[in-house]
């Protein structure tokens, strides 16, 4: 053979190796179907199991392995998502079934054979109560293209995910219980490493992403030793297992489990376990009670508060990307407030300090006291935990981070939140950052998103996928963001138009919030 007609062959053979596309994928338990590419190249692999259905005798117990199944399993269809009640306007009208079988995953990626791309994994929001992976805003289109393999998850919610109980905690292992929505991540971190490299990705380059519960989560896992090595960048979106309400205790979530068995007419775990889902459903939202189901300081999970594991140095030490909204208020006022006025509710946390509080929140016009209301309840439930995350990891860590807010109005109709908000105007509200973040602000027909939209939208996902790919969130031709120092520079992001680094201005509210936590109840 000639060295020329040796050459064409090798061509021949590679090039032949680059076209294929396989038959089939295997994953764990089985074959799937190649997805049908988009004409931009990017495949979307739904409702792909990474554990066994928490069913029956499952129920209540950490992730089993995948059940195997036999054929070429389909793609193209989300799995059902995790019970629920429904109460967000934004997450209902796209929320098309429910199922106590719901640990599943899903999958988008642009790679070609042999890549091996940057992976984020997306935690949804839902104060552990609501929410799934294939929520049309948490679409990774856009991400794949711009070089992601993007994964969303779902993991059990409510009393599903986070019922404790003596029974629960003597018959575990680890002699622990409570915390299963944690471990349903941590099995899917472990379903990635595993088996993301069969959609192009690299197991040594996982960003865990997530907003509100999803953030909340996101720094558990950075404080769980059970998590260690899973994941080598962290993102949160407005929210922290930093809160100003403590962690249930074990023996606490027991106390509130075993008053949950007593209302379900006294059973046992293993009676409670022969129930339907439905049932259990039903008396977690009775009206008559507040049963507050969510994570517990459980002792393997989570050995320890986080700003404990991190004031010890102790956490998953990894680049943060972290952040809030600059309106989160607007949609927690009433929630906070309830019927105390807000000289009441300063007096009440800050006691002899509260005329100095109302320095930072002042009242004397009806302006300012409206201001006042939505800045507090901002910081209460989602700023003040945030950036005490974002202050402990600078002060124990190596890795650097990075903090932002975002500050555009997204352009909802008036209706969006529903008649008790129409008229209001809730600014860069909870959650209104996340079409941006994944590129696509105009996933909701009712938006009327502007040019300047598109171009922050644009900007936002770049840097998202930069910080993914290499932990750091710049890149050529965009603003530069300098890593965050409360004890330095201060220097933030804020996301609007313009997008511009600037000093964090609110730090000093920041430190008289942190030197004044809330009393421990």
């Amino acid at each position: 053979m000639s060295a020329k007609t040796a050459l064409a062959a090798l061509l021949l053979v590679f090039g032949g190796a680059q076209a294929a596309t396989p038959d089939a994928l295997i994953i764990d338990g089985g074959k799937i179907a190649v997805a049908i590419p988009s004409a931009e190249g990017a495949r979307v692999y739904k409702g792909l199991p990474y554990a066994a259905p928490p069913v029956g005798d499952l129920r209540w117990r950490e992730p089993a392995p995948v059940v195997p199944w036999s054929g070429v399993r389909a793609v193209d269809a989300f799995a059902p998502n995790c019970l629920q009640p429904k109460v967000y306007h934004d997450i209902d009208p796209f929320n098309p079934s429910m199922s106590e079988d719901c640990l599943y995953l899903n999958v988008w990626t642009a790679a070609k054979p042999g890549e091996a791309r940057p992976v984020f994994v997306w935690i949804h929001g839902g104060g552990y109560q609501a929410g799934y992976g294939a929520e049309p805003r948490h679409d990774g289109t856009v991400l794949a293209e711009k070089g992601l393999v993007v994964v969303t998850i779902n993991y059990r919610l409510g009393v599903f995910g986070f019922l404790a109980h003596p029974e629960l905690t003597a018959e575990s292992p680890h002699h622990a219980s409570g915390d299963y929505a944690l471990m349903d991540m941590i099995a899917a971190l472990r379903w990635v490493q595993r088996n993301i490299a069969t959609f192009g990705g690299d197991p040594n380059r996982v960003t865990i992403a997530g907003e509100s519960a999803g953030a909340d989560a996101v720094s558990r896992l950075m404080a769980s030793p059970e998590a260690r090595g899973l994941f080598q960048r962290a993102i949160g979106e407005s929210g922290a297992g930093f809160g100003t309400t403590p962690d249930d205790s074990l023996a606490t979530a027991e106390a509130k489990g075993e008053a949950f068995t007593r209302a379900m007419d006294g059973d046992t775990i293993a009676q409670l376990r022969k129930r339907s889902s439905a049932e259990l459903l039903a008396l977690e939202l009775a009206s008559n009670e507040n049963w507050g189901f969510g994570p517990d300081i459980d002792g393997w999970i989570l050995p320890a508060a986080p700003d404990q594991i991190f004031a010890a140095g102790k956490q998953n030490d990894v680049p943060m990307l972290v952040g809030w909204n600059a309106d989160e208020g607007s949609l927690f006022e009433d929630g906070v407030f309830g019927t105390q006025s807000l000289s009441e509710l300063l007096s009440s946390r800050f006691g002899h300090r509260s005329a100095e509080a109302a320095k930072f929140y002042p009242s004397a016009t009806a302006d300012e006291l409206r201001r006042s209301r939505e800045t507090y309840a901002g910081d209460k439930v989602i700023a003040e935990p945030t950036w005490l995350w974002a202050a402990a990891q600078t002060k124990t860590g190596r890795a650097p981070v990075y903090l932002y807010v975002f500050a555009r109005h997204p352009p909802i109709p008036p209706d969006w939140f529903g008649a008790a908000y129409e008229g209001k105007d809730v600014g860069a509200f909870h959650s209104g950052e996340i079409p941006y973040v994944f590129g696509h602000p105009d996933i909701f027909p009712s938006w009327q998103p502007t040019a300047d939209d598109r171009t922050l939208a644009d900007l936002m996902s770049s840097d998202w996928a930069a910080f993914a790919a290499t932990g750091n969130p710049n890149g050529e031709g965009r603003p530069a963001w300098p890593t965050y120092d409360p004890e330095g520079t201060a220097q933030r992001m804020v996301f609007g138009v313009p997008s511009a680094a600037t000093r964090d201005t609110d730090l000093e509210r920041r430190r008289f919030l942190e030197q004044n936590p809330p009393p421990t109840p």
